[in-house]
């Protein structure tokens, strides 16, 4: 690397640590921060001869790198951004600390992804999937796909790895080859993890006609967008391969949703020449992500932490939690976004006849959705209130972002 990046590597590293020492975070952001302040190309001189792989989507980012990079880690060491920093300060921060490395692993904001393949020139980007996010500050979902559209055609040689039950992340990864300008669509793999959530991908992005759905298909009721075939999909407690081949999954991780995440996280090492034999024993080994699924005792309590920051991850929340009580808590902090209107997006009749507490900054705002959803709740002001409010055994808590980083921390910040 010239001079001035390894002086700013170098003072990226030192400002981390410190960090970390001072008890003030895990230094996954100020220290890339202060790295690019000295050098702005911080970030490709780190990346220069790494192979790369990217991950982005609204949900399920954090959990599918960290499965991801256990997965090519069967070729050698791998730099990730394991805590979820997951924009190019965290990025520089995560290769800076890892020193040479032949793989890294990537999380990437999907406001910035078109920003950070300018800068790493990635082997491969998996896209996850796109739905309404922050209401008050995020790109309307359509035009986030025409973000990453218009991003993979200036990148046609990276190898994609895109979820084929998403019409937003099909329309997003094929754009129109140009052969004209030189411009070829680029490699697709497809994987199927099923979508839920269905209410942001109605309305085809191409035409602007309606959407039509029959089982596990999908197709434009105006135009040529359809699901395509995918070659990696979840079936029974196991994913399929290109080959046909079935592999059992066995994950420490709750819900299908991170059955889904491990199909993406063995297509995604696959493209590295990763056999999924091979692979699959290692994702077992990922037991919780930043505190996401971490499980702690405390006070007779066995107390489960899930992240939920929009309709779609709370949708999926309430299918891993246990029939057990249930704290919520929900804060509108700038990372949160500051409008909670998107609670009445989210059903919460499946927490009816169970024990449910509710807490956070905008807990009231929580207390309000949930009459109207006819769900008893108790508030509770601290999450001490909570645990003694219940009764031995477990608690699942389901919180937004800064919510949740608040009851992490006072779990001695669990990973």
């Amino acid at each position: 690397m010239p001079l001035r990046a390894k002086v700013a590597s170098s003072v990226s590293r030192t400002a981390a640590a410190l960090s970390r020492a001072a008890g003030r975070g895990d230094g996954s952001v100020i220290g890339g921060w202060i790295g690019l302040k000295i050098d702005p190309d911080l970030l490709a001189h780190l990346s220069a001869g790494r192979a790369i792989a990217l991950v982005s989507g609204t949900n399920g980012k954090t959990t599918t790198t960290r499965l991801a990079a256990a997965a090519v880690g069967v070729l050698g060491r791998v730099a990730t951004n394991s805590f979820g920093a997951n924009m190019p300060s965290g990025h520089t921060s995560a290769l800076a600390k890892a020193g040479s490395t032949p793989y890294a692993v990537l999380e990437v904001d999907e406001h910035y992804l078109a920003q950070v393949l300018e800068a790493t020139e990635p082997h491969v980007v998996a896209l996850l999937n796109l739905s309404r996010d922050q209401l008050d500050r995020a790109k309307e979902v359509a035009m986030m796909a025409q973000l990453w559209r218009a991003a993979l055609v200036r990148h046609t040689d990276v190898r994609v790895v895109a979820n084929a039950d998403d019409p937003m992340v099909v329309w997003a990864a094929t754009p129109p080859a140009d052969p004209a300008r030189g411009i070829n669509p680029p490699h697709v793999t497809w994987f199927s993890a099923g979508q839920r959530w269905h209410d942001d991908s109605w309305v085809c992005p191409e035409c602007g006609s309606t959407i039509q759905r029959s089982g596990d298909q999908w197709w434009c009721s105006g135009c040529p967008l359809r699901r395509p075939e995918p070659q990696w999909i979840v079936e029974d407690e196991g994913v399929l391969d290109p080959t046909g081949a079935w592999h059992k999954v066995s994950l420490q991780l709750p819900g299908k949703v991170n059955l889904g995440n491990a199909a993406t996280a063995l297509a995604v090492a696959a493209e590295f020449g990763v056999r999924p034999v091979d692979a699959v024993s290692r994702l077992g080994i990922v037991t919780s992500v930043a505190g996401r699924y971490a499980q702690v005792d405390k006070d007779g309590r066995n107390i489960r932490l899930l992240l939920a920051k929009n309709p779609a991850s709370w949708l999926e929340a309430f299918d891993m939690a246990d029939e057990a009580p249930t704290l919520l808590s929900i804060n509108a902090r700038d990372p949160d976004g500051l409008d909670t209107s998107w609670l009445f997006d989210v059903d919460f009749a499946p927490l009816r006849g169970r024990q449910v507490l509710i807490t956070g900054d905008r807990a009231y705002d929580l207390a309000v959705r949930l009459d109207v959803n006819d769900v008893p709740f108790q508030h509770v002001r601290t999450f001490d209130d909570a645990i003694r409010s219940v009764p031995p055994g477990r608690l699942e808590v389901i919180a937004n972002y800064t919510a949740f980083q608040d009851i992490r921390a006072e779990l001695d910040r669990v990973n």
